[in-house]
């Protein structure tokens, strides 16, 4: 499991909000609050239908056929609709590692 498809699942099972309330305990924002807060903003703005294309992907773990052939989409619809998401989820992370490195430099 990579680190994308890793935090998308703890992401979608509530895992991460658990994690981020019990790490959380000051008013800083830590990587792991940050990293919650721009996951619920980009899923909470994702389609009822991406949200169910991200979560047969990564919580089912099924190829890009079997969503297609499930959906009765081709899979380049399925990775127009799934990329941009993943893209952003990419990013979410690396600025929350750099947020984290920045943190413990000035400690």
């Amino acid at each position: 499991m990579n680190n994308i498809e890793f935090n998308i699942r703890l992401y979608l099972t509530d895992v991460m909000k658990l994690w981020a309330d019990k790490i959380d305990t000051t008013d800083q924002l830590t990587p792991q609050r940050f990293v919650l807060n721009a996951m619920t903003e980009l899923f909470g703005s994702l389609s009822d239908d991406d949200l169910e294309l991200i979560r047969l992907r990564y919580m089912e773990r099924m190829t890009l056929s079997e969503v297609a052939s499930r959906c009765l989409l081709n899979e380049r619809t399925i990775r127009n609709h799934t990329n941009p998401t993943i893209k952003q989820v990419k990013e979410i992370i690396k600025q929350a590692t750099g947020q984290a490195q920045h943190a413990r430099e000035v400690d």
